[in-house]
Parts: C-alpha cells; sequence; structure tokens
C-alpha cells in the first residue's frame, strides 16, 4: 500500500496508525504548495485525490481511500490484536468514531484553514482559537474523568488523529497551558516510539 502524504499534515496520522499496526506503507510526498500538485514521483496528484489534499492511501489492487479518519480505521481494521481501534459494531466503536468526528470537525478544521492564512485577518483566527480553547476544555475534562487516552486506558486511532492536529498548536499560537491533561497526553504519545519513527521518516525524506 502507499500513503499520499505531505510533511506538517495531518496525514501524520494514518502514517503513525501504519507503524503502530505493524503494516508496511510506501510513501510517496505530496507538494501542497503549488498548483498543479505533483508528487516527488511526478505525478498528477489531481489523478489521486481530485480534492488535492492528503492523506490518501492507494491499496493494492488499485482503490484509493481518501479521508484521513477513513483511513486510519481501516488501517487499525487490517490489525485487530493492535488494539487501535475496538472491533466494529461495538458500541466501543461508536465511541471512536464520535471522537474522530469531533477531531475532524471542532479542532482540525478550526486549525487549517483560519490559522495558517494572515489574509483572513486576526478578528478570524481570533475566534478560531477561541473555538479551539472551548473544545480543548471539553477534551481537558474528559481526560480528568476518562483518560489517559480518549477511550480510557488504550491508545487509538483517536489519539494519534488529536496529537497530530495538536502538534500545530505552537505555530498556530494556541495556548495550551490551561489543559494540563491534554498536554499530558500529548507528551505520552509524542514520546510513543511510533510516533518519532513517523516524524523522522517523514523529515528524512523531506531533506532527501
Amino acid at each position: 500500500m502507499k500513503l499520499y502524504y505531505a510533511t506538517g499534515t495531518c496525514s501524520l496520522s494514518p502514517h503513525i496508525v501504519a507503524i503502530e499496526a505493524g503494516i508496511a506503507l510506501e510513501l510517496e510526498r505530496v507538494d501542497i504548495r503549488k498548483i498543479p500538485r505533483v508528487t516527488e514521483t511526478g505525478a498528477d496528484y489531481a489523478q489521486v485525490n481530485p480534492n488535492l489534499y492528503v492523506p490518501a492511501l492507494a491499496l493494492y489492487d488499485g482503490t484509493i481511500l481518501l479521508e484521513g479518519t477513513a483511513i486510519v480505521q481501516y488501517l487499525a481494521d487490517l490489525a485487530p490484536d493492535s488494539g487501535l481501534a475496538p472491533p466494529p459494531g461495538s458500541l466501543a466503536r461508536v465511541r471512536l468514531q464520535s471522537w474522530l468526528g469531533f477531531i475532524a470537525t471542532e479542532l482540525h478544521k478550526a486549525f487549517s484553514p483560519w490559522l495558517f492564512h494572515p489574509e483572513y485577518g486576526t478578528q478570524a483566527q481570533d475566534v478560531a482559537r477561541s473555538r479551539i480553547a472551548a473544545r480543548l476544555d471539553h477534551v481537558e475534562r474528559h481526560l480528568a474523568s476518562g483518560g489517559p487516552y480518549l477511550l480510557g486506558g488504550t491508545f487509538t486511532v483517536a489519539d494519534a488523529y488529536l496529537y497530530t492536529i495538536l502538534s500545530w498548536s505552537d505555530v498556530a499560537r494556541v495556548d495550551l497551558e490551561s489543559f494540563p491533561k491534554v498536554r499530558a497526553l500529548l507528551a505520552s504519545i509524542g514520546a510513543r516510539p511510533a510516533v518519532r519513527e513517523a516524524i523522522d521518516r517523514e523529515a528524512t525524506r523531506q531533506q532527501a
């Protein structure tokens, strides 16, 4: 399988999940700074994902999977013993999907595009940061009562996604000081060998 990714984006999440699950992925970097978007092999990325964003996952039979929340669940289900996702059809799986939806809509889309495009203006960015803080308060309270991970005692794909999005906090000037449980979770995830491996791989390939 091949993961189309760009360094510093949400495609880090499925990369982490694949390593955690012991799934070998071929990587192909996409230059998301330019239109038309071209991969490192010179391919037209619009032929892979007409929406032009990452990640995309190419399966062995040529099928292309889009949307990070779907991709991480697919990868987790390939390695059910990894514990990265509860079994399909279980209530715990619904809770996982609830968190993935929350991160995607309430956090990811508040960070991007608003905090990465100064042309939107400071007022829009202040609103985005305020919204993020309110949503992080919800995460903080949840972790305080049911942590250390989003689904309790087990690291899942939702934690990988949350880590990926909140890793943008420094560059986006999102203050995490008021959220000690969130910061502790991020530190714990950031120390995981699979996370360090995914980040190092992407950094090494970026320099190549």
